[in-house]
């Protein structure tokens, strides 16, 4: 079976991906593991994708699709696999399509984990952290006993910029998966949305339903 697992920032994803891959078996690759294993053996594609990740830049479609072709040829992803982090767009969904369709293969589900803005905001900007030992705390799931102050050492209690409310709203707005790309596995009848807002158990509960 291959998969794709989509979701905004903070809809818990990462979270899934691991429990999935454990109950199923699945092979689970991310984009970014790709990326570092790629940069860390030097290969021609990691110092490729290094030059533009130094400068900022989005690594290219087809940089990150060559990357997936030589993984999903290895021995290992046989059996199946669950792409998280990929795809991003429409023309990445159709070079994974046809790579996989080289195989005889095809997506069989895509996942989509859905929670509401305001959620998602709550989840993202509650997080904390402590100037001194750097223990970190969250407003909703792991408050401090005392607002504003650390309970390891007593230490301030600070939010980096990129944690904030407003930068938050900007950054969900850029990485949300594209309405585009959803349509694109509604359409070929693969599309499963489960409610991200359930507790964790409830949701990969949900997702394993979705894969039987």
């Amino acid at each position: 079976m291959f998969v794709v697992l989509l979701g905004p920032p903070g809809a818990g994803k990462g979270t899934q991906a691991e429990r999935i891959a454990k109950a199923t078996g699945l092979l689970h690759v991310s984009t970014g593991d790709m990326f570092r294993e790629h940069v860390r053996n030097e290969t021609e594609l990691g110092q490729l994708a290094k030059s533009y990740m130094d400068k900022g830049e989005l690594v290219p479609d087809e940089v990150t699709i060559s990357m997936l072709n030589e993984r999903i040829s290895r021995d290992d992803a046989s059996e199946g696999v669950m792409f998280d982090g990929f795809p991003r767009n429409v023309p990445q969904a159709k070079a994974l399509d046809d790579a996989l369709a080289e195989r005889a293969k095809k997506i069989d589900r895509a996942l989509l984990i859905s929670a509401r803005d305001e959620e998602l905001v709550s989840r993202l900007s509650g997080r904390w952290i402590c100037r001194q030992c750097g223990r970190l705390f969250h407003e909703r799931f792991d408050p401090p006993a005392e607002a504003g102050k650390c309970d390891a050492c007593g230490g301030e209690l600070y939010q980096r910029d990129d944690d904030k409310a407003d930068v938050v709203r900007t950054r969900l707005e850029k990485q949300k998966p594209a309405p585009e790309l959803i349509d694109h596995y509604r359409q070929a009848g693969v599309l499963h949305e489960v409610d991200g807002e359930r507790s964790i158990d409830e949701v990969t509960t949900a997702l394993l339903e979705a894969l039987r």
